[in-house]
């Protein structure tokens, strides 16, 4: 029984470093409140320097990215994307906003990533786009999805919105492919109540993906005098957050080594702790595979059914633990069922989605993680 006196677990609690509301009053002080003012620049910096991107962008979220993304690929009425079911619905949106049409593939049943075994046989004369989603900051077999996208011509995007501080064979997360997409998000690692960032890694698409942040100007390069007068030179958007923004994320990035040693631990917490359960038959830990360095965005578990998930959040809230499930396959989404396909059985999909269980895990966590580990004992 949870005792009275004892505060609630929040499943998600955000972090601050301390030097966030001082950066917010020095964007102020500087008189910049509107997009790319200084603390953006920085944070482009410390970007392109951190991933190697050839160009990095903020925008006010991830799914403004996955926006962006969708028109550097020229996307078309009719033309299809292969990507998981098993993600948040921006990954689709932004390309159902092109007219394109999502082709859902399965997932793995180790990483619940993309199947790249299963994507070749669903590429058809529209294909356009794979969009592999590295679930829970765990790369998926990007070697072998690059390959395939060369042999048939085809863009890779990659929605890295929780991948940011991972990589895939040294090599981070959103660079792999032609483009990649971050989320700051308050539920990530590294935050800014809302926000994401562009990854361009094609030199061709660089320069349109500025054009097509600002509204479809040409105004970046006014500003570094490339042009003598900035005018609308193609289709884009308002994809830029504003300073605000910015300020309190570029706090986030200066500490972002040591918020990822601080999730790891605990992350590294949870996986030993929870050994003896696997090993018992109660539950099933993440799996790591080679050459994949995760960023502990979260620790999830695979429970025996979606009865027995119920019942063990039901038992872990009443002892003041908040622990979720995750997403409701798109496919199966009345959106999705009108508007997408998919290709193939989507056992893996439906299975794992009713069995997935996250805990809770961010930097705090620490003097309260034993409090959950004998809540989820006691709820098992």
């Amino acid at each position: 029984m949870k005792d009275p006196t004892m505060q609630a677990i929040p499943f998600n609690k955000p972090f601050m470093t301390g030097r966030e509301l001082w950066y917010i009053a020095q964007a102020h002080t500087n008189g910049h409140l509107s997009g790319d003012g200084q603390f953006t620049k920085k944070c482009h910096a410390w970007l392109e320097r951190t991933t190697g991107a050839r160009r990095a962008l903020l925008t006010h979220s991830c799914t403004a990215a996955l926006e962006m993304a969708a028109l550097l690929a020229d996307l078309q009425p009719g033309d299809e994307v292969i990507m998981p079911s098993y993600t948040f619905v921006s990954t689709a949106n932004a390309f159902v906003m092109r007219g394109a049409v999502p082709v859902f593939v399965d997932i793995r049943p180790d990483t619940l990533n993309l199947d790249e075994t299963r994507i070749e046989a669903a590429i058809t004369p529209r294909t356009k786009v794979i969009l592999p989603v590295h679930y829970a900051g765990v790369a998926c077999e990007m070697d072998t999805i690059m390959e395939i996208a060369g042999r048939h011509g085809l863009f890779v995007i990659e929605d890295a919105a929780q991948g940011i501080m991972s990589t895939y064979k040294g090599r981070p997360l959103g660079t792999i492919g032609h483009m990649g997409a971050y989320s700051f998000h308050e539920t990530k690692n590294i935050i800014a109540g809302e926000g994401g960032a562009l990854l361009v890694n094609d030199p061709a698409l660089a320069d349109r993906a500025e054009i097509i942040r600002e509204k479809g100007t040409n105004r970046s390069q006014f500003f570094r005098g490339q042009v003598d007068k900035y005018t609308w030179v193609d289709i884009g958007s308002s994809y830029l957050p504003g300073e605000v923004i910015a300020a309190f994320l570029w706090a986030q990035m200066e500490e972002a080594d040591n918020i990822t040693a601080r999730r790891l631990a605990l992350w590294d917490n949870y996986h030993a702790a929870l050994a003896p359960l696997e090993a018992a038959g109660k539950l099933r830990r993440p799996v790591l595979p080679d050459g994949c360095q995760h960023n502990a965005h979260m620790y999830y578990i695979l429970l025996e059914s979606l009865e027995h998930r119920s019942r063990v959040i039901g038992n872990l809230k009443r002892q003041g633990v908040s622990a979720v499930f995750h997403y409701v396959p798109l496919h199966s989404a009345p959106y999705g069922v009108k508007h997408s396909r998919h290709h193939g059985g989507m056992e893996q999909t439906d299975q794992l989605s009713d069995r997935l269980l996250r805990l809770p895990l961010w930097v705090g966590l620490e003097e309260e993680q034993q409090r959950v580990l004998r809540a989820l004992n006691e709820a098992l």
